[in-house]
């Protein structure tokens, strides 16, 4: 199954706050707030939502093509997913501007400040989805990521247009979109990935209620945090699978990317929903309890062991097979 990930590429600095956001907000004073938090450590990691999708997906055995807009400076990176597996000949490169950058600030309480700089990204509209298809021999699946708007909106119509099924997983752009925006992009989509929060924010956007949006969208894929995902597909039942419980919480940032790259590969393995969502959820906890959204190790004995002991042998059994990248 040939899949492309469209959306953000981007590097990521993190910091830690050892204290909470929330002893520092007054209700009442939000339209004034001015605050400053003396971070602990700063860690520059590789980011960005399709490049950590795709290196997750790569990790698991799949050779998922990337699709976005970076700068220049992204010959490192660039080497670093080729290296893990990650197809980049579809990257656009901008003469003019840098690859994007994503700073964000955890608490205590894995309450996060975020701020994105866009940069190269704002050239992905320029990316046509065709010559990537021609070269790759088709596309089964475009998954259409937080990125440009513009690109988005290109991206999704393209899909439409050419009869490519689509994964719509609009994310951090639905804070900044507009209702329809937001109809636009989920409308006839195979996929619509959200968490709880992302769910809400759609209806109340769109003026669609979750049974209408239900109507336009095949399969809603809803993460819940620590309460795990719910996945409710037209004519179906809804699946509700766990969490996978972490050793430790170190940093959630790439938790949600981390999932869609273990569900993501479950779908191109032609594993159940149920399996792909067990896969997705494991491969998740690897990112919580990593400081870097593309830092973790595999290794298959202990991955599947892993899995054995959240969901049984039964899926780890399913699943194993399609898991053909991991050292022992």
């Amino acid at each position: 199954m040939r899949v492309a990930i469209t959306g953000s590429i981007a590097t990521d600095h993190l910091m830690t706050f050892r204290g909470r956001f929330a002893d520092s907000l007054v209700v009442e004073q939000l339209d004034k707030v001015s605050l400053s938090f003396l971070a602990d450590d700063l860690q520059v990691r590789r980011g960005g939502v399709a490049a950590n999708i795709a290196f997750g997906m790569a990790n698991l055995g799949q050779r998922p093509v990337l699709v976005g807009a970076v700068g220049e400076d992204f010959a490192d990176y660039r080497s670093w997913l080729e290296r893990h597996g990650v197809d980049c000949e579809s990257v656009h490169v901008s003469e003019s501007q840098h690859t994007a950058r994503f700073v964000c600030t955890t608490d205590d309480d894995m309450a996060q400040i975020a701020t994105f700089y866009a940069g190269a990204m704002s050239e992905a509209r320029q990316i046509e989805l065709q010559p990537v298809a021609n070269r790759v021999g088709g596309l089964d699946l475009v998954v259409i990521g937080a990125n440009d708007p513009e690109a988005m909106l290109r991206h999704t119509q393209e899909c439409r247009t050419r009869g490519i099924p689509f994964a719509a997983d609009p994310s951090q752009q639905l804070a900044f979109a507009d209702g329809e925006t937001i109809r636009q992009l989920i409308d006839g989509a195979d996929y619509l990935l959200t968490n709880e929060y992302e769910a809400a924010l759609t209806s109340q956007k769109t003026g669609w209620s979750p049974e209408d949006i239900a109507e336009r969208v095949t399969t809603r894929v809803i993460t819940r945090g620590k309460d795990g995902v719910v996945i409710a597909t037209r004519g179906e039942e809804p699946i509700e699978v766990k969490a996978a419980r972490e050793v430790r919480r170190l940093d959630p940032t790439g938790v949600g990317d981390a999932f869609r790259a273990g569900f993501l590969t479950g779908l191109a393995a032609e594993l159940s929903h149920q399996h792909a969502a067990e896969l997705g959820s494991m491969l998740a906890t690897y990112v919580l309890e990593t400081v870097g959204t593309q830092e973790y190790t595999l290794g298959k004995a202990r991955f599947l062991r892993r899995l054995a002991d959240a969901y049984g042998q039964d899926s780890a059994d399913a699943i194993e097979p399609h898991i053909t990248c991991l050292a022992p």
